[in-house]
């Protein structure tokens, strides 16, 4: 019976190497293995799986060399067959045969591993799978061997099944992807004076930035823009960014005034997010009005930076409310802008501005600050996108990493010729 160390090998490698659709093909190919390898003298081989239902084992595979076949689906309890709970307890052993339907058909000494899972059943410690082996003779050594194969072939299983967990995991990401980028608005929009550009970059397949145009459709000549920041992270964030995107194009259907939409859209997170439901999100209103007035809410929000062409400014838009799904009951105030012909207005997330490099430097207001003065004459395609190349250049081997979106608004008056002004850095204001 002694095949040696280099035996051993042999068959694990033989388990390790196989690839297998699913756990039964998978252990077919063991039990086949090993009542094949000559030097084992093996007769034949069985696969029982077990019945949670009826603590029962069910024959789901068999072969055999010169005795006569067990019926199909065969059955045996464990209440009937013990050693089913001593093959858990052990993880191998050899026995004489003591079942009459087995020693009727010759099965006179046999060997069995559990392999997979050991299940907490109410009659004890099961295993998923126990494979059993018979011979004319079988010794302690055939115990061993069969010990090494059930422990290669448990791991094998263990990973072929995280294996396909993650391959399913990433084949639901991608489609939550897919959803996710099938509802954010076309990159460009033109509306009136105003020329829009917005862009997201998540940082794992599926992230909760969100940006969006709203459209009314009872007054073509307003327009909401909204960005958004999930306070969690991957598939959680992603859900929470659906729920906002969802719950703002209906809300903004029936309230006129942003004040309720937003105050509504908070009583909404946090009743429906009992965890990790903190959203933050800046939502602004476009209008056709030749006074440029913008309407917006600040709901704990990063402070969107507004450039003035006039005097060559920078500024911030700062909170008017609390981060949403803090607290029900919150108020949140409507404040108002001005923007004149050829000034920007840029809206982002924090992972622009919290974005840092190896030494751990955030990229910050001032950096942006720097960035939008810079770029004040390109369309806002080019804005975006040179923020967006110079973040990621910026934080090319640091430590932090989050989802990125950025939103430019660029008021045109394509009969204005843009003058020159002295540049005027950008005030530090406090903002969350």
């Amino acid at each position: 019976m002694r095949i040696g160390q280099r035996g051993i090998y042999k068959l694990v490698q033989s388990v390790i190497q196989n690839e297998s659709e699913n756990d039964l093909s998978l252990l077919k190919a063991v039990v086949t293995t090993v009542v094949e390898y000559g030097a084992l003298h093996i007769k034949g081989g069985r696969i029982w799986k077990l019945n949670e239902n009826n603590d029962a084992y069910k024959l789901v595979f068999q072969t055999e060399s010169d005795i006569e076949m067990l019926p199909e689906e065969y059955e045996v309890t464990v209440e009937h067959q013990p050693v089913f709970l001593m093959v858990a307890e052990k993880k191998s052993l050899v026995k004489k045969e003591m079942d009459k339907e087995f020693v009727s058909r010759g099965i006179l000494m046999y060997s069995a591993t559990g392999v997979g899972e050991t299940l907490h059943r109410p009659s004890g410690k099961l295993c998923e799978y126990v494979l059993a082996f018979h011979a004319d003779m079988l010794d302690d050594d055939f115990r061993s061997l069969l010990a090494v194969l059930g422990s290669a072939t448990t791991n094998k299983l263990r990973n072929n099944r995280s294996f396909h967990e993650r391959w399913k995991l990433k084949q639901d990401l991608d489609k939550a992807s897919e959803l996710q980028k099938s509802l954010l608005p076309d990159h460009t929009l033109e509306f009136h004076h105003y020329s829009i550009f917005g862009i997201s970059v998540p940082d794992l397949e599926v992230g909760g930035d969100y940006f969006d145009y709203i459209k009314s459709q009872s007054d073509p000549d307003r327009v909401g823009i909204v960005i958004s920041d999930a306070a969690s992270k991957g598939m959680s964030a992603a859900i929470q960014a659906l729920f906002v995107s969802g719950a703002l194009r209906m809300g903004a259907k029936y309230h006129s005034k942003l004040s309720s939409l937003i105050s509504n859209l908070n009583e909404l997170l946090c009743a429906t997010f009992p965890y990790e439901r903190f959203v933050s999100l800046f939502y602004c209103e476009l209008t056709a009005m030749e006074n440029g007035v913008v309407l917006y809410v600040n709901a704990g929000h990063c402070a969107p930076i507004l450039f003035s062409s006039r005097t060559r400014t920078l500024a911030t838009v700062e909170p008017t409310g609390g981060i949403l799904g803090v607290l029900p009951e919150q108020h949140f105030r409507v404040e108002s802008f001005i923007m004149n012909n050829n000034d920007i207005c840029i809206l982002f997330t924090d992972g622009i501005i919290e974005a840092q490099n190896k030494r751990g430097e955030q990229y910050g207001y001032e950096r942006l600050g720097r960035d939008i003065l810079r770029l004040r004459h390109k369309c806002t395609k080019e804005i975006a996108s040179s923020i967006l190349e110079s973040v990621v250049k910026f934080s090319t081997g640091g430590s932090y990493k989050d989802d990125s979106t950025i939103v430019v608004i660029k008021r045109e008056d394509r009969e204005t010729t843009i003058k020159t002004f002295p540049v005027v850095a950008l005030k530090k204001k406090k903002h969350i």
